[in-house]
C-alpha cells in the first residue's frame, strides 16, 4: 500500500498536462484585464466627447 502511494505520488509530480492549460488561462485572463481596461478608458474619453457635442448644439 504504501509503494502505492508513493508511485500515485511520484506520478502526479512528474505530469505537467495540466501546466499549459492553467498558462493559457492566465494568458487569457490577462488579455481580458487589458481589453477591460482600454475599454474602459477609452469609453471615458468618447463620452466626453460626445457630452461637448452635445454642449455645443443649440
Amino acid at each position: 500500500m504504501g509503494s502505492f502511494k508513493m508511485g500515485f505520488f511520484k506520478n502526479f509530480c512528474m505530469k505537467d498536462d495540466g501546466v499549459t492549460s492553467i498558462e493559457y488561462a492566465l494568458l487569457a485572463a490577462l488579455i481580458f484585464l487589458v481589453i477591460l481596461s482600454s475599454v474602459t478608458i477609452l469609453g471615458q474619453k468618447v463620452q466626453t466627447h460626445y457630452e461637448d457635442i452635445n454642449s455645443a448644439i443649440p
